[in-house]
């Protein structure tokens, strides 16, 4: 692997509690062997999209963070990203614009008659 190529993690399931830790451990790994700091996680195998798939991607996401990493999405199902949505928890999903959070200090729009921060 290289600096442009992300280490690739197939996640076929269901996927256990019991399996979890092990699962994180493996991004932590792929993270140390890989100069991108990107996993991407394949998640199209995962079956049924509920709170215990939402757990394990946060778990996977948490573990890249603090390797300094992170995690990218490849082929979520609609139903899992309505649910990623609804929980509130963004990942970024192969082929799509990253989203990045304006700079601190940049106000965006200012309604008439307020000033800029």
């Amino acid at each position: 692997m290289d600096a442009v190529t992300p280490a690739v993690l197939v996640l076929s399931g269901p996927v256990t509690r019991d399996e979890v830790p092990g699962l994180c451990d493996d991004v932590r790994e792929l993270l140390r062997d890989s100069a991108a700091r990107v996993v991407v996680c394949d998640v199209g195998g995962l079956g049924p999209s509920g709170l215990a798939v939402v757990d394990l991607l946060a778990r996977l996401e948490l573990a890249a963070r603090r390797a300094g990493g992170r995690i990218r999405l490849r082929d979520p199902d609609p139903a899992l990203r309505s649910l990623l949505r609804f929980v509130g928890l963004r990942f970024q999903v192969e082929g799509e614009v990253e989203e990045r959070e304006p700079a601190l200090g940049v106000e965006e729009e200012v309604e008439p008659g307020e000033t800029a921060v």
